[in-house]
């Protein structure tokens, strides 16, 4: 039965329904089960599964892939397997460490997630090769030549910048290479990777999946269950499990995934459409605006644009103005919360941006004090200037 985006966020991974139980089984906090005989059971060590751990990645996989047939039983859609994971970057680093050894190539973009370089640097440490090229443009494609793994952030943080998913997928996979996309910052209701022909779709629950920012997650779906299996034995080896209770309260959070979605999307839109115009605002990007250099690509592969704008100001000292003038805003990192947040991204110095950048994550307020609150925050740091 073919659904809409909210009612199967509403309904993703609930067990049946049974006489007396909650519509959602609380965690389950077991280090270990009751065990005799031989362990042919799912459940036998806390390190390997979970039953809250289970029902997340169904709802997950319902999210992230096609549903499955009337009549399914599996944790995910057809032809793919969800795992879970303790945050954003231990699922990145199992599907890299997974899938890859000494002497493979692998490519990743150049202007994607900051911990990325920190990857890099492990994975040469092992043998592997890697390659940088920018995300946009496709710019990938020019150096996938021998590729083992193809790595795309799309769109990609925190530039805003999109690649044609389907395109180096082709590329790709006529290649022999595999292919992972970060849907962190689009979510599984506004881009669906594997549907797009790729073979791992790998996010950050801790952002805009689960939007409350009071927990770490990660995950991964795997297309392939071969490819899957290889990812779960990381997990298990390095021990990247999620807690029971986060597990639990990802789970309760994507109830609302798609009315969260819906509200920060248009609420990011106003504000880009608020700063569009404006002297003191240079670089702006949002791929829901229709002149965003990135826009047709997006438009053609998205149904939603994501939560997230960024845009540049004419100095650091500016910028901290900016931010500290904000009332309704959090100058905070990460993005994806219902609360709004905005930082300097230059603060850190591992992004290659301006002094001035902002990355500004627009959460689930009434867009008209949003607004009006950014817009305060603009005039009083250029009046200080």
């Amino acid at each position: 039965m073919s659904m809409g985006d909210g009612t199967r966020a509403v309904r993703a991974g609930l067990p049946e329904a049974r006489k007396y139980e909650p519509t959602l089984p609380g965690p389950v906090f077991a280090a270990h089960y009751h065990l005799p005989g031989e362990p042919t059971g799912p459940y036998t060590y806390g390190r390997d599964d979970n039953p809250t751990w289970t029902l997340l990645e169904r709802a997950i996989g319902e999210l992230e892939a096609p549903s499955e047939p009337e009549g399914g039983t599996g944790n995910t859609g057809p032809g793919a397997e969800t795992v879970v994971f303790a945050s954003g970057m231990a699922a990145v680093s199992a599907v890299l460490l997974s899938q890859v050894r000494a002497g493979d190539v692998v490519v990743l973009p150049d202007d994607g997630y900051q911990a990325l370089p920190l990857v890099r640097e492990q994975l040469e440490a092992y043998g592997v090769e890697v390659r940088t090229a920018p995300t946009g443009g496709d710019a990938q494609l020019a150096v996938l030549d021998g590729a083992k793994l193809l790595w795309i952030e799309t769109p990609s943080n925190p530039g805003l910048d999109v690649c044609d998913v389907r395109r180096l997928v082709d590329a790709a996979h006529a290649g022999g290479a595999l292919v992972a996309v970060d849907n962190t910052l689009a979510t599984p209701l506004g881009q669906r990777p594997l549907e797009l022909g790729a073979d791992f779709a790998v996010a950050s629950g801790t952002k805009g999946l689960t939007g409350h920012g009071d927990l770490l997650l990660g995950y991964v779906v795997c297309r392939d269950a071969a490819l899957a299996a290889r990812v779960r034995h990381w997990r298990k080896v390095v021990g990247a499990i999620p807690g029971p209770m986060e597990a639990w309260l990802a789970h309760r959070s994507l109830a609302t995934l798609q009315l969260r979605s819906d509200r920060q999307c248009a609420n990011a839109l106003a504000v880009a459409r608020a700063l569009t115009g404006r002297a003191e605002v240079t670089g702006l990007r949002y791929p829901g605006l229709p002149d965003d250099p990135s826009h047709k690509v997006a438009a053609g592969q998205m149904r939603r644009f994501g939560s997230v704008v960024s845009f540049t100001l004419p100095d650091r000292a500016h910028a901290e103005r900016f931010l500290a003038e904000l009332h309704l805003v959090d100058d905070a990192t990460s993005f994806g919360s219902v609360r709004s947040s905005a930082e300097r991204r230059g603060r850190w110095g591992g992004d290659a941006v301006p002094e001035g950048f902002i990355r500004f994550s627009a959460g689930a307020e009434d867009p008209e004090d949003l607004v009006a609150d950014v817009l305060r925050a603009l005039e009083a740091a250029a009046a200080a200037a």
